[in-house]
């Protein structure tokens, strides 16, 4: 898959098919946030869920953290979360953005009891006006922005902890279910000599899978890594951008927008896939990648089958901390379809659904990963440890959604999820 999708993301002749729309509307954070009490007297929970004001629309991968500090998570498809952070937090501020609003701030604590319903403000002043104040064009804002990535990311050793998700959906019944809790070490974000090798260090600290991995129909999925696979998406990191001019010609420049309490410039291209790009303004960071690819094309054969992609969606989103931008999240959607050989019939559908939160930073560390404790570069099917339930109780993942339900129902069809986690093969 890395390979096609590189060729693809990186190739002379791209554009968007469709233009990705910004979120409209005001927002509104229907809170419940509760203190869940003291985990083993070091943390506590803050739960909510966030909404579109005029729409009630949930709004999904709404970034919240905690002003100043290197933790954070997101919201899911139902703009819930749950936020695990330590006691001494407390009386910090709680951030909540997202793409077209501004930030929300306000200490943890006073979200408790008295502010059931918080609203949001668009930030219209930006994304209403047109773009008239500068006559930097696409291609001009993204060479400055790929020529100031090693001021804007970090040029030191850090340290990142992560929660990997990858779910296997074969004709619309999903199969199997795949959570890592993992430690992701880097020394920098200088540009690599291979654009296709993973630089970073991966150790997994918890792994936790449904006993569909061993389901007949996930022999058609890619039995590699695939959390390296994720990562090595991460364009800005790679420096995954063609560098002929075509491309950097062929960038529109669209309505400015809002984003983590900046204006941002929104840049994009339109030929045989979907992309847009969001930079911020005042330091030409880019803070937000999306991309879209509906091509179809034959990828291999397996047992009289023959493979060709369909669509793949890819989202790599920033965080600011410290003067430095670190990965926020990274997902990635693909779909591949299977074919009759003979009669081009379709047999099924795949898709393939990952995730990667981080969740924090440790930023300028000491702390590296070595070779023992690094990942085996194989499927993390197969580097499993042991369920730890207290493990899983206290760790920021992505909240189970309502939507969620259908995943869990098509998963627990013989046993529950929790006994499948203990099973002995775990």
């Amino acid at each position: 898959m890395i390979d096609k999708f590189t060729l693809l993301a990186v190739g002379l002749f791209i554009s968007l098919k469709q233009m990705i729309k910004t979120v409209r509307g005001g927002l509104i954070l229907c809170v419940f946030i509760f203190l869940s009490g003291i985990v083993n007297a070091q943390t506590i929970t803050i739960s909510a869920k966030v909404i579109d004001k005029e729409t009630k629309e949930p709004l999904p991968f709404a970034s919240i953290g905690i002003k100043s500090r290197p933790i954070g998570t997101i919201t899911n498809l139902q703009g819930e979360f749950d936020f695990h952070i330590p006691i001494e937090f407390r009386n910090d501020v709680l951030v909540v953005n997202m793409l077209g609003y501004q930030p929300y701030e306000v200490p943890a604590w006073t979200v408790t009891e008295n502010r059931n319903i918080i609203e949001m403000t668009k930030s219209t002043q930006f994304l209403e006006e047109v773009v008239v104040s500068d006559s930097l064009r696409g291609g001009e804002i993204l060479t400055i922005a790929l020529g100031r990535i090693e001021q804007n990311y970090p040029m030191k050793p850090f340290l990142m902890d992560g929660f990997y998700r990858d779910i296997k959906e074969v004709g619309g019944t999903y199969v199997s279910l795949l959570e890592a809790a993992v430690k992701i070490f880097d020394e920098d974000y200088k540009a690599p000599r291979n654009k296709f090798k993973l630089r970073e260090r991966v150790a997994l600290q918890e792994v936790r899978r449904s006993l569909g991995y061993e389901n007949k129909f996930t022999a058609y999925f890619d039995e590699g890594n695939l959390l390296e696979d994720i990562l090595l998406h991460n364009n800005i990191r790679y420096r995954q951008f063609p560098e002929e001019e075509i491309f950097f010609k062929g960038m529109v420049r669209e309505k400015d927008s809002y984003y983590n309490g900046h204006q941002v410039y929104v840049i994009s291209q339109r030929y045989d896939y979907d992309l847009v790009i969001y930079i911020d303004k005042v330091n030409y960071a880019i803070v937000r990648l999306e991309y879209e690819n509906d091509e179809q094309e034959v990828i291999r054969k397996r047992r009289g089958l023959v493979s060709k992609f369909v669509n793949i969606k890819r989202i790599i989103d920033f965080k600011s901390y410290d003067g430095k931008f670190y990965l926020n999240y990274l997902t990635l959607d693909s779909k591949i379809n299977w074919y009759d050989s003979r009669t081009d019939e379709l047999a099924f559908e795949t898709q393939l659904h990952q995730q990667l939160l981080i969740n924090k930073v440790y930023p300028n560390t000491n702390e590296y990963i070595g070779t023992t404790e690094k990942m085996k570069n194989y499927g993390l099917q197969y580097q499993d440890l042991r369920y730890n339930k207290e493990f899983w109780d206290n760790y920021n993942v992505i909240k189970e959604s309502p939507l969620d339900r259908k995943i869990i129902n098509d998963l627990e069809k013989e046993i529950s999820l929790d006994k499948q986690f203990r099973n002995k093969r775990n």
